[in-house]
């Protein structure tokens, strides 16, 4: 069986992308790793040995388009409500919680 080990995204502002993922989901530098062309730096806290990649590309400047497909990475809390209200309150933009049902039953509850 296949472990999940990371989730990549690619970043510009490599400062204000750690400074959300901290404020956000609590996540830590775990290993920074400098390439010629591009720095990987990985991100996690204490709860899961899942970690965000965040990749910077050298000499990009233009914003990253995300094009027409969707991708997420998943989280999981205890309280949404309680979490969703402390993203507002720390200035972090998001939207309403939402249903996200499957066949009639409930599949999860959404905030993006």
């Amino acid at each position: 069986m296949a472990k999940m080990i990371h989730s990549m995204i690619r970043v510009l502002d490599v400062h204000r992308s750690v400074a959300f993922y901290r404020l956000a989901f609590g996540l830590t530098v775990a290993e920074r790793l400098d390439f010629d062309t591009f720095t990987l730096i990985y991100m996690s806290n204490s709860d899961t040995g899942f970690e965000l990649e965040l990749t910077v590309n050298r000499g990009r400047s233009a914003p990253y388009s995300i094009g027409d497909g969707y991708g997420h990475l998943a989280v999981s809390v205890n309280d949404l409500e309680a979490e969703h209200q402390r993203f507002l309150a720390v200035g972090l933009e998001t939207t309403k919680i939402v249903d996200f049902n499957h066949s009639g039953a409930k599949l999860a509850l959404l905030s993006r």
